[in-house]
């Protein structure tokens, strides 16, 4: 009996599992666990296992970099693969060519991971939402020349706003090279000094649609300096570019009635606000009116003119009333002095000389004792009517 090494024994079983054609180019269902991707080489390293068992698995470099989702631990899949023996170890494994999950498309679970990836990045967040300008002089528009879309867009302005001017970027809107020729056409129209962008396309499968579900053309609507509406032609599902942009559109169409303002709507809504200006401006001015009635009022009242008129009316009653004030002292100073008057006149000396009382005189001087005068005297003698000068020859002393 022949001494076989080890090698040998691997590369006998390994060129019968070759052989065995149930072995080859088979479909295998499984879970997949201890998933490894090898950043350096790129190949996928992991174990697909069921509830009873459990086989090794490989995918070489250049069969992963064709998959359209990222592969996850605990993801349900099939495998296109084939059974070898890996004859350093002596394990038999699957060598895998593809990979698909196990119910969702590939598409769908690959646009859902780039979602969720972008999303974290914060390229859906609202806080970066710009506003779109109310009257866009230059609006954009990047979507395939030949498609019904652009027409469209040109029917809804030419329409609606024809006071704008279109600028065109035709872009390949599906098949491999779509995503780059879109990003080119967002950058051309952004540079071309559009005030808004409209990417976009008709309706499709989510395969036709898989140009606006790229990580590049996310970015391309991210980055643009100007708000982009996504006009990607799809009612119910939102693309990655509908997340990204500024504002999404349901359709092309719609699109263009996001960008612009109807001129027929601009031209009714000028009207309603000058009727409010006029409106406003009457109200204004019949209360400035009323104001300026009132103001003048008090002007009027406060004016020098009618300061002095008013003072004048003020020093003529009160020239009246110091008149009066004074005729009226004056009148009751002239009862009380005809009063005086009359009692004075009363204990008027000649009043007494009326009555044949008389007064006696020496040298000027009223004498009214005898002894104030002697023999010789000459003396003035004042009777109530006249004065008799006398000399005395005799006097008569009373005790």
């Amino acid at each position: 009996m022949a001494v076989l090494t080890v090698a040998q024994i691997n590369r006998y079983i390994g060129f019968k599992i070759k052989e065995d054609r149930n072995l080859q180019g088979i479909m295998v269902k499984g879970e997949i666990s201890n998933f490894t991707n090898h950043y350096r080489s790129g190949h996928l390293y992991f174990t697909l296992k069921d509830g009873e068992a459990a086989i090794k698995a490989v995918m070489f470099a250049t069969a992963a970099s064709r998959l359209k989702f990222r592969v996850e631990e605990g993801m349900s899949v099939i495998v296109s693969a084939s059974v070898a023996v890996y004859e350093r170890d002596g394990v038999y494994q699957l060598y895998v060519t593809d990979i698909q999950p196990d119910g969702a498309g590939a598409v769908f679970i690959a646009i859902e991971q780039l979602k969720e990836k972008l999303s974290k990045l914060g390229i859906f967040d609202t806080a970066h939402k710009r506003q779109l300008p109310l009257f866009p002089k230059k609006i954009g528009v990047v979507t395939s020349k030949s498609g019904a879309a652009l027409r469209d867009i040109i029917n809804v302005l030419s329409r609606r706003y024809p006071i704008g001017e279109l600028y065109t970027v035709n872009a390949l809107v599906q098949g491999e090279n779509a995503p780059d020729s879109i990003c080119r056409g967002i950058l051309a129209a952004e540079n071309a000094g559009c005030d808004v962008v409209i990417v976009g396309r008709g309706g499709g499968s989510i395969e036709d649609l898989n140009a606006f579900n790229t990580e590049k053309v996310a970015y391309a609507i991210y980055n643009c300096k100007v708000p982009v509406i996504s006009a990607v032609g799809h009612e119910t599902d939102f693309t990655i570019a509908d997340l990204a942009a500024d504002l999404r559109a349901p359709t092309p169409s719609a699109a263009a009635e996001l960008a612009a303002p109807s001129t027929e709507q601009l031209i009714e809504r000028i009207e309603m606000l000058e009727k409010r200006l006029e409106n406003s401006v009457n109200k204004l001015f019949d209360s400035k009116t009323e104001q300026l009635i009132g103001l003048n009022g008090r002007l009027i009242k406060f004016s020098p003119e009618n300061r002095l008129k008013i003072n004048e009316q003020k020093l003529t009653l009160l020239e009246n009333r110091l008149r009066n004030a004074v005729l009226s002292k004056l009148n009751r100073c002239e009862a009380k002095l005809q009063e005086k008057m009359t009692a004075l006149d009363g204990l008027s000396p000649v009043k007494v000389l009326a009555r044949g009382y008389s007064l006696v005189y020496k040298e000027d001087k009223l004498i009214n004792d005898a002894s104030q005068a002697e023999k010789g005297d000459r003396i003035s003698i004042r009777l109530g009517k006249g004065i008799i000068n006398a000399e005395v020859t005799d006097i008569i002393t009373e005790d």
